[in-house]
């Protein structure tokens, strides 16, 4: 089989989700649709969070970094998605491929790391709420939240370098919308083995870690909650975490999915179901989750849309 190296001006195929013409509107529609939705809620949530001094907390300063993470993480792939339906290509250049990888991983760490700190952040809120304005003071937030982008980034570089010296073989064909690295590593001729051992090893401690944190984080949380006499206690002390432990759920279960259809089907369509989940329904979800379940949040919204409303029509926003 042909070899060639893939500094040569390669390109890779995106598949997308169909071959038939006629269905390309109705994907392009699609996408378009939550991609708009999806950077519409999470820009609510962030410039809701800055306007409010009500939520200049911890838990919403960790929230606004979500949001953030949750339109890079669909603006990775969703644009180009449409413009190869657009312009009815499937081509997309080596170095624009590997920039795709790099931050789609960069996000999705960012993603995974932010929710975990967000765990701990509501376990001392619950199990230790007299420390809680000591413990989570600005500076120690303000380090938690770069400590997840710089590890974020370091470890994208990390897998995504080891690319670079892989050669790829003449068939270039990627069975889903955007560059996916376990997808592309599957297209190499030369040997993956260094590249395996970086994505295991990476996948463990940004992976595996963050995830046991977030399960030993809510085994204290519920203990803690059980023990509490009242309903209405419990209820309470419930329902500040409530909507973190659904997205972190709905992050998890997804993410599993995309891996698990990759490694056990071979069937193209059901991983392209599981990475638009992952990809897209996720992070549109998120800002719903937490605006619905979340009555501070509420208000804050509420507020924000008044005043837009209010200097959309040339009229005073005066004291809200």
């Amino acid at each position: 089989m042909e070899r060639e190296n893939q500094t040569g001006g390669r390109n890779f195929l995106l598949l997308g989700f169909t071959e038939d013409a006629d269905l390309q509107p109705f994907f392009f529609g699609l996408l378009l649709s939550m991609y708009l939705v999806t950077i519409t809620g999470n820009l609510l949530i962030i410039m809701a969070i800055i306007s409010d001094l009500r939520l200049h907390r911890p838990l919403y300063f960790f929230l606004s970094n979500l949001s953030l993470a949750d339109i890079g993480f669909t603006s990775t792939t969703i644009p180009k998605t449409l413009l190869n339906i657009h312009t009815q290509s499937k081509l997309i250049p080596f170095p624009g491929c590997l920039t795709q990888i790099f931050f789609f991983i960069v996000f999705g760490c960012l993603d995974n790391l932010i929710l975990t700190v967000m765990a701990y952040d509501r376990f001392v809120a619950i199990c230790h709420p007299l420390h809680y304005v000591v413990i989570m003071n600005s500076c120690f937030c303000v380090m938690l939240a770069l400590g997840s982008w710089l590890i974020s980034v370091m470890s994208s570089l990390s897998e995504t370098l080891t690319v670079l010296r892989l050669s790829f073989c003449t068939n270039m064909e990627i069975p889903l919308f955007f560059c996916d690295l376990p997808q592309v590593l599957k297209l190499a001729c030369s040997d993956t083995l260094v590249n395996t051992i970086v994505i295991y090893s990476i996948t463990i401690v940004i992976a595996g870690f963050p995830f046991s944190g977030i399960l030993l984080s809510y085994s204290r949380i519920f203990s803690t909650i059980l023990r509490i006499s009242s309903a209405k206690g419990k209820y309470k002390a419930f329902s500040t975490c409530g909507s973190h432990l659904l997205v972190v759920l709905l992050f998890y279960s997804n993410g599993l999915g995309v891996y698990l259809s990759s490694a056990a089907t071979s069937s193209s369509r059901m991983s392209i179901i599981a990475s638009l989940m992952y990809t897209v329904v996720t992070p549109m979800l998120n800002p719903f989750i937490y605006s619905l379940r979340n009555k501070d949040m509420q208000k804050a919204l509420g507020k924000l849309l008044r005043k837009t409303m209010q200097l959309g029509e040339g009229t005073p926003a005066g004291p809200l």
